[in-house]
């Protein structure tokens, strides 16, 4: 990442604040390259923030790239010159900040950051906490490192006052600081100048920002459990453990989804396998971030779901693996108390299981397909039931 030119070679930096757990209200400083390789000061704190909070600063010449963030309510931008500055100004309403040199100062001329370029385990070593006397670093991995050099970061600075950001130059690559040893860097420095980089991080930040919130699970009352014949079943293996009482979201109407249980728990006929759901037949849907549903035919490696648990917190997970093969099936159908039908086919397997609802002093968190009888409880999700390409629409539509 270089520093503005002597003779002020024009760099715009966008920055906007994403929170992960409410919008973000306030501004925050932003901080620049330099080619001077720093060792700086922070002083280190023992009290872990309120909140989970990322800031992300967007480095760019390119005004669409600006125009994106800038509509996506992110409005602070950082000149290497004023005439850049004063220019983008006149075209949006922004918060211009202004480089000098390896530093980053405010329109009151206050010095709000510093960078610090690491391309060696020993460069690394000079950035530590009791080395940093700016409130905000950003650390500018070279030679390809990041991953490693992300995760000793993230150690490093746990704990500390100020805000480390690493320079990203696209989405995925920010993603990979923002997530090192789950906590992740406190932001990052997206130097693009595609605008498809702000679009795909933002929705990042919404993915997680939903991740928050409790989907509405309701009770359905199992209404006909019927053997069916053969059929092609779909088993999804996540790159991720679930924990009893954790599944996806799967059924044959998009109006309602039953929450099908994860193999995490022990049986007497096979090993527990906690990263996979045996999910059901290839034309059912599953739900996947974003309030879409895609079919379980249309999963594969990379693609993501919704991991759910029986009281509606949910998470997203990268799918490994999927596995199709011709199975025995059951035909489940239940009804909510509005008198709705909803309707799932699983494999006739004692590890297959439904979710039921845990306020009951059965102590249970799910019920096999094999013992599943009528008039138990199950819990589905009840959502619109139009869809074109996974996305709902409102119009007419009959399931049956």
């Amino acid at each position: 990442m270089a520093a503005a030119s002597s003779s002020g070679s024009a760099k715009a930096l966008a920055c906007f604040h994403a929170s992960l757990l409410a919008p973000q209200t306030r501004t925050t400083a932003v901080a620049s390259a330099s080619p001077r390789r720093a060792s700086v000061r922070m002083r280190a704190s023992t009290a872990a923030p309120a909140e989970l909070k990322k800031t992300v600063w967007v480095w760019t010449e390119n005004r669409q790239v600006m125009t994106a963030a800038v509509e996506r309510g992110w409005s602070t931008f950082l000149f290497g010159s004023k005439d850049l500055g004063e220019d983008w100004s006149s075209t949006a309403r922004i918060n211009p900040l202004f480089i000098d040199g390896p530093e980053i100062f405010d329109g009151e001329n206050q010095k709000v950051a510093e960078i610090s370029q690491v391309s060696s385990p020993r460069e690394l070593e000079l950035v530590q906490p009791d080395n940093v006397e700016v409130k905000n670093i950003v650390i500018d991995f070279r030679g390809g490192w990041q991953v490693i050099p992300a995760e000793n970061i993230v150690a490093a600075f746990q704990g500390c006052k100020g805000t480390v950001l690493a320079v990203s130059t696209n989405s995925t690559e920010a993603q990979v600081f923002l997530e090192a040893l789950e906590q992740g860097l406190d932001g990052v420095v997206l130097k693009v100048d595609d605008m498809d980089d702000i679009i795909k991080l933002k929705g990042y930040f919404d993915r997680r920002n939903e991740a928050k919130s409790q989907l509405p699970l309701t009770k359905a009352t199992v209404s006909k459990v019927e053997v069916v014949g053969m059929g092609d079943r779909v088993c999804v293996d996540l790159c991720s453990i679930m924990r009893p009482g954790e599944g996806l979201l799967v059924g044959s109407y998009a109006r309602g989804m039953f929450l099908v249980h994860s193999e995490c728990l022990e049986t007497n006929y096979i090993a527990s396998r906690p990263f996979r759901v045996n999910a059901g037949p290839v034309h059912a849907y599953v739900t996947v971030p974003g309030g879409k549903t895609s079919y379980l035919s249309e999963l594969r490696s990379g693609k993501e779901v919704i991991v759910v648990d029986q009281h509606g917190l949910w998470r997203t997970a990268i799918v490994g693996r999927v596995k199709i093969e011709s199975r025995p099936l059951i035909l489940v159908e239940a009804k909510d108390n509005s008198g709705d039908t909803y309707s799932i086919f699983l494999q006739n397997a004692e590890t297959v299981a439904l979710i039921i609802d845990d306020t009951g002093s059965s102590g249970r968190t799910a019920i096999p397909v094999t013992s599943l009888k009528v008039g138990d409880e199950v819990l589905v999700r009840k959502q619109g039931g139009a869809r074109h390409t996974g996305i709902e629409i409102q119009e007419f539509i009959v399931e049956k």
